[in-house]
């Protein structure tokens, strides 16, 4: 109980914030409100926006016989519409009246293709177009959907007669007025930001007034120099949180220019620096790397949203406002989470990794964080947010950060994040060519007195990473004296790499492409042990990791190093 008291408050707050947006929505979703989103019909659609993602005429087909892979996960419809089936899968609905899968039919580009994309919409009408309620009517579902039939009403309304054409466009002007006085309502953080670009999307692409697009631009861009930080970074500090946003937001820009509507600067701004922010998230493999939330990365999603960055130039190697340190020397990648955990409301996917870091060499990943896995059951997540799944250090095999993990307050306030190191600190190291950082937090302070402390220095040719932990008290006093203290630094394998020991007794990394890396210590005996890589393409694989298991009051700090013994043959 008395572990809880530091906590418990900020809990408190955020189910009584979420209870209260949850009132005042479903006030204004009720039939005394409904009234507000009745009004003209817009004549027609001016402009159809761009869409980034990545799209297969294969998925098109599928649906067309029946079969929705959304989410990771399939369902059969047997005939039926796949709007009256009862799925338990609340991901695969969110993708299934989200219609972000009608790029798939524009794809195709044929006649069927046009026509099962027609009469799907017809079926969601009718099923949902008359009552607001249900995940159906979700506001971060709703502004995903109004942008998906703005970009794609030209495969919609491909060969439509004029009934459906009207109806299609009066039920897109209900959602645009519903997601308008929603929008306000929502929770915190990134689809927020979302419901934004879908009504600035709308004042563009629909005949509106000209305090229409006034007033969404102003909205936009009030979000944009809320959430996007000064270094590029979300206020979530989730990578993809990046690479999403900016599959919304290049388009956005695109229709600005294509309606002749002057680029609002916060949007110019915005960009301009996401897309140096997504290359520094990213290995050489075209992956991101595995912080706060990161899954599976689809390498051609990044380069198609990358094709758009016109500065070509080196990556940033320091992002302070989000909190991460990036190393690059003779093709070795370094990237550390060196910053406190995001507030609370944006919280959500949030990882206890602080000091965490990953090291890829050529374009293969060696070190790892565990990631999450984006697509399965939801049961691992709060194992993929331990601290333990981090190649960091944990103390009593504790988190240095903690969630929401009641079922029955979760429904109410998500898994936020709601408690975790109050003070990170960070240095950077340029020295004779060589790159790196000395880091610490307070993470373990309030339970066991005890500071982590990590330093990483990168060589000149990218050959050798020399790690320093150390762990002393909030005095400031070596923590020889925590007897009682055990720390535990983990080393997350990513799941191609193989172990193998050297002459010498030294665990070597040996990658698929030949490389080799030699990982050592002296002041403790590495030890080998399973772990699990949430993050892979087909669902968790089996991995390994190397442990250092000591007793604080033994070792309060460790050294060691991990050295390149055969470089990789090139790709």
């Amino acid at each position: 109980m008395t572990e809880a008291r530091g906590y418990a408050p900020r809990l408190w707050a955020l189910v009584g914030q979420a209870l209260w947006r949850r009132a005042r929505r479903r006030l204004r979703a009720g039939p005394a409100y409904r009234w507000r989103y009745a009004g003209r019909t817009p004549e027609r659609i001016l402009v159809a926006p761009p869409d980034l993602r990545l799209a297969d005429p294969q998925t098109a087909a599928d649906i067309y016989r029946g079969r929705f892979p959304f989410a990771g996960h399939v369902v059969e419809a047997s005939g039926q519409s796949p709007f009256h089936l009862e799925v338990g899968n609340s991901a695969w609905l969110e993708d299934l009246h989200g219609f972000r899968w009608l790029r798939h039919m524009r794809e195709a580009g044929t006649d069927l293709a046009a026509a099962n994309a027609r009469a799907l919409v017809s079926e969601w009408i009718a099923a949902h177009g008359r009552r607001i309620s249900g995940p159906a009517w979700d506001p971060a579902v709703t502004s995903r959907r109004v942008i998906a039939w703005l970009q794609h009403s030209a495969i919609v309304l491909q060969g439509a007669e004029y009934p459906f054409y009207r109806s299609f466009l009066k039920l897109l002007a209900v959602q645009i007025r519903y997601l308008r006085s929603m929008a306000p309502e929502m929770t915190d953080g990134e689809e927020r930001l979302r419901a934004r670009i879908a009504l600035a999307f709308a004042a563009l692409s629909l005949p509106a007034p000209a305090s229409a697009l006034r007033n969404a631009v102003r909205n936009l861009s009030d979000e944009l120099e809320r959430q996007i930080l000064p270094d590029g970074g979300h206020i979530s500090r989730n990578p993809a949180a990046i690479l999403e946003l900016l599959a919304d937001l290049l388009p956005l820009r695109q229709t600005f220019a294509n309606q002749a509507e002057a680029l609002p600067p916060a949007l110019m701004g915005a960009i301009d620096r996401m897309l140096p922010a997504l290359r520094f998230f990213r290995h050489q493999d075209g992956t991101l790397a595995h912080f706060n939330g990161v899954g599976v990365t689809i390498h051609n999603r990044i380069a198609s949203v990358l094709r758009h960055d016109d500065t070509i130039g080196a990556p940033l190697m320091h992002a302070p406002h989000s909190g991460y340190e990036r190393m690059v020397a003779g093709g070795t990648t370094v990237i550390a989470d060196t910053g406190p955990p995001p507030p609370p409301e944006v919280s959500r996917n949030a990882q206890a990794g602080c000091l965490s870091f990953e090291l890829s060499s050529g374009r293969q990943l060696i070190i790892v964080n565990a990631g999450v896995d984006s697509f399965g059951t939801r049961d691992f997540r709060p194992l993929s947010r331990a601290t333990a799944a981090h190649s960091t250090a944990t103390v009593n095999d504790a988190s240095s950060c903690r969630f929401n993990l009641s079922p029955r307050l979760e429904r109410i306030a998500g898994t936020a994040m709601v408690e975790g190191p109050r003070r990170v600190e960070c240095e950077r190291i340029e020295q004779g060519g060589m790159q790196g950082f000395v880091a610490r937090h307070d993470g373990y302070v309030s339970r066991f007195g005890i500071i982590h402390e990590r330093q990483l220095v990168l060589s000149r040719d990218g050959a050798r990473l020399d790690g320093v932990d150390r762990f002393f008290t909030s005095g400031g006093r070596s923590a020889s004296g925590r007897t009682r203290d055990l720390v535990a630094l983990r080393f997350h394998l990513h799941p191609d790499v193989r172990l193998a020991g050297d002459d010498a007794g030294r665990l070597v990394a040996e990658s698929p492409r030949g490389g080799e890396w030699t990982f050592s210590c002296d002041d403790v005996e590495p030890s080998v042990e399973e772990s699990i890589f949430f993050a892979g393409l087909a669902g968790p694989q089996r991995s390994h990791q190397i442990v250092l298991n000591f007793r604080a009051s033994e070792a309060p700090e460790i050294a060691w190093t991990l050295m390149r013994t055969r470089q990789a043959a090139p790709v």
